[in-house]
């Protein structure tokens, strides 16, 4: 299967220092892939340098065919890649609902956007009874569907999730990974999970992808890690 988002010997940090190291990564369509590691091992690093906001030095980031480093990072969206990062993914002084709006700006089919909002809302009950509330009153798993909401209105056909169940219970935390696998299943959309909850990532995933010290060191099925204790206690620590 021909991937989607194609990464190959990408060198990339944020100075003379480089936190990834000719790192290989595919993303095939219609899959979650999933990036694990211990903190530090260069998984939002790897999420900024596919979107702009680490320096690369070397290596090759395509995506549907497009050289990512001669596309600018504001028509990244228009390519149909959309980035959730970690904790950063709301403007707490607008509302839900203009948060919402906010996603889909650039794109001029109005009709199309309305119908949209209204699968956003169906998608995310607690975002409907709170659209006139501002982002600063919402609680952590509301925030956390915001943004993915947000991302979902510029209808992408790559989503990028840093940590979405950072922070959250794990009833809240089940419901967003079962929401990626719908969005993958149902709409087709691929997913680039970074997380550090290693059992609900794998609980979805199609790919496992193992981070440390800015290097791949595994890649393999999610049953397959599982059932790995060497790597598991080598890298994830459990």
């Amino acid at each position: 299967m021909t991937a989607a988002l194609q990464v190959r010997g990408l060198t990339a940090g944020y100075g003379a220092v480089p936190v990834l190291r000719d790192l290989d990564l595919d993303v095939p369509p219609r899959m979650v892939v999933a990036v694990l590691g211990a903190n530090g091992a260069g998984k939002t690093t790897l999420l900024r340098a596919l979107t702009g906001g680490a320096l690369t030095s070397s290596g090759q980031i395509t995506y549907g065919g497009h050289d990512l480093s001669r596309v600018a990072v504001s028509d990244l969206v228009r390519l149909g890649i959309a980035h959730v990062p970690e904790g950063r993914a709301v403007i707490t002084d607008l509302t839900v609902d203009e948060n919402l709006r906010l996603g889909g700006l650039w794109r001029d089919d109005r009709k199309a956007q309305r119908q949209d909002l209204s699968r956003v809302y169906d998608l995310f009950e607690p975002l409907a009874r709170r659209r006139s509330y501002p982002g600063h009153l919402l609680s952590g798993g509301e925030r956390q569907m915001l943004g993915i909401g947000r991302a979902l209105m510029s209808r992408p056909t790559l989503m990028l999730l840093d940590e979405p169940s950072l922070g959250l219970a794990p009833q809240t935390t089940a419901a967003i990974m079962a929401l990626l696998a719908t969005l993958r299943d149902d709409q087709g959309i691929s997913v680039l999970l970074v997380e550090q909850n290693v059992g609900g990532a794998l609980s979805i995933a199609d790919r496992a992808v193992v981070l440390s010290l800015g290097r791949v060191v595994v890649s393999t099925t999610p049953q397959e890690l599982a059932g790995d204790d060497r790597a598991r206690h080598a890298y994830l620590g459990y």
